[in-house]
C-alpha cells in the first residue's frame, strides 16, 4: 500500500516539475504564434513561479484542515485545469491566466506529496521516501527539454495536453488509494494572514524580477523595482503580527524560536544560494571554454545526473545515519564544487568534477534532510 501511495506522489510531483523544463523548447512557437514581444514573453515561466510560491503555502495550510487527498487531488485538478486553458488559449493573455492556475495547483503537489509521506511512512523510511520525490527535479531536467523538443514537432499546446490525461489517471488514483484523514477544526481559515502573504510574496517576486543585473543600482532605484520591494518589507512585519493573533496561522511565528526550524531555514538559506549559483554555470562555460549556449547548457548533464542519483542516496543515508550527518556531508560536498569553480574553473576536466560535487551537495541539502527536520 504505501508503495503505492508512493508512486502516486511520484508521479504528481514529476508532472508539476516537468512543467517547467518542457515549456523551454515551446517558448518561440509560443512567441511566434501570438506576436508577443521579447519582455512579455518570459512571463510564461514568471508567473507560474510566482503562482508556485502563493500555492506552497495555502495548499499545505489547507491539506492540514481538510485532507491530504482532498488537496492532493484539487491540486492536479488546477494544474489540468490551466493545461487545458494554455492548450485552448485565444490569446496571449489566455496563456498567462493557464500559466497561473496552474501554478497555483504545482505550488502545492510537492509540499502535500511531503506530508503524505510524513504521514504515512514510519521515521525509519521516511528519508529514503522524501530521496525519491526529491529525484523527481532532476529526472524532469533530464527528459524534460527531451520530451518538449518530441512534443513540438507535432505543436506547442501538445505539450500542455499531454498533462490532461495523466492528471486524469492520476486524481483517480489518489482519490482511491491516498488517506483521506482530517483535522476538524473549529477556528477560521486564516485567510487575512494568507492574503498579506501572497501580496508580499508577489511583490517581492514581481520586484526582484524587474532587477537589471546590468544596471543593479538603478534599476534597484526604478519604479518598477523599489515600490515593490518596499511593499514586501512593510507587509512583513505586519504579517508576523497577524500570524501571532490568528487562532489557526498560515504560518505559527512560535516554531521559528525553535533551534531545530532556525537551522533548517538557514541550510536551506545557504543551499538556495548554492542553487542560484546553479543558473550562472552555462554563462561560465560559454565564456570559459568558447562554447554556443545550448552546448552550455548539455555541459550540466553531469549535475543533473548527480542530483537525480543523489536525492534518493541521500534519503537512504538519512534513514540510516540520521540528518546530521547527511547534511555535513552535503555541506562538504557542494563547498568543494563551489571552490573548485572558483579555482579551476576554466579547465574542463575541473568544470565537470566541480558540477558533480555541486548536484551531489545540492541533492543531501534540498531533498529529503531538510523536509526530514
Amino acid at each position: 500500500m504505501r508503495n503505492k501511495v508512493l508512486w502516486i506522489l511520484f508521479f504528481g510531483v514529476l508532472m508539476a516539475a516537468l512543467d517547467i523544463a518542457i515549456v523551454g523548447p515551446a517558448l518561440p512557437a509560443i512567441q511566434q504564434s501570438f506576436g508577443v514581444d521579447e519582455r512579455a514573453l518570459p512571463w510564461v515561466f514568471n508567473i507560474y513561479v510566482l503562482m508556485n510560491l502563493i500555492g506552497t503555502p495555502l495548499m499545505a495550510k489547507l491539506s492540514d484542515r481538510y485532507g491530504r487527498r482532498l488537496i492532493y487531488v484539487i491540486d492536479i485538478a488546477l494544474f489540468a485545469a490551466g493545461s487545458l486553458t494554455v492548450m485552448l488559449a485565444p490569446a496571449f493573455s489566455f496563456v498567462l491566466i493557464g500559466r497561473a492556475i496552474q501554478g497555483l495547483g504545482a505550488g502545492g503537489i510537492f509540499p502535500v506529496a511531503s506530508a503524505v509521506i510524513g504521514d504515512t511512512f514510519p521515521p525509519e523510511k521516511r528519508g529514503s521516501a522524501l530521496g525519491l520525490i526529491g529525484a523527481v527535479f532532476g529526472l524532469a531536467f533530464i527528459v524534460g527539454p527531451v520530451i518538449g523538443g518530441l512534443l513540438l514537432m507535432l505543436s506547442w499546446h501538445w505539450i500542455f495536453a499531454i498533462n490532461l490525461p495523466i492528471a486524469l489517471a492520476l486524481g483517480i488514483a489518489a482519490w482511491g488509494t491516498l488517506p483521506a484523514q482530517r483535522r476538524h477544526l473549529e477556528a477560521p481559515f486564516d485567510w487575512v494572514g494568507m492574503a498579506i502573504l501572497a501580496v508580499a510574496l508577489a511583490s517581492l517576486a514581481f520586484g526582484l524580477n524587474q532587477v537589471d543585473t546590468n544596471d543593479l543600482l538603478g534599476s534597484m532605484l526604478s519604479t518598477a523595482v523599489w515600490p515593490f520591494l518596499l511593499v514586501a518589507v512593510v507587509l512583513l512585519p505586519i504579517f508576523w503580527r497577524v500570524e501571532a493573533r490568528a487562532q489557526d496561522p498560515i504560518m505559527r511565528t512560535s516554531l521559528l524560536s525553535t533551534r531545530q526550524l532556525r537551522l533548517a531555514s538557514t541550510i536551506a538559506f545557504g543551499a538556495g544560494l548554492g542553487e542560484v549559483a546553479v543558473v550562472f554555470l552555462p554563462l561560465m562555460a560559454v565564456a570559459a571554454f568558447g562554447v554556443t549556449e545550448s552546448r552550455a547548457s548539455f555541459m550540466l548533464l553531469p549535475l543533473v545526473f548527480a542530483l537525480f542519483i543523489g536525492s534518493p542516496t541521500a534519503g537512504r543515508l538519512l534513514d540510516r545515519f540520521g540528518s546530521r550527518t547527511v547534511i555535513i556531508g552535503g555541506t562538504a560536498l557542494l563547498s568543494i564544487g563551489l571552490f573548485l569553480l572558483w579555482l579551476l574553473g576554466a579547465n574542463l576536466v575541473a568544470y565537470y568534477t566541480a558540477t558533480v560535487f555541486v548536484g551531489l551537495g545540492l541533492s543531501a541539502l534540498l531533498g529529503a534532510p531538510i523536509r526530514y527536520i
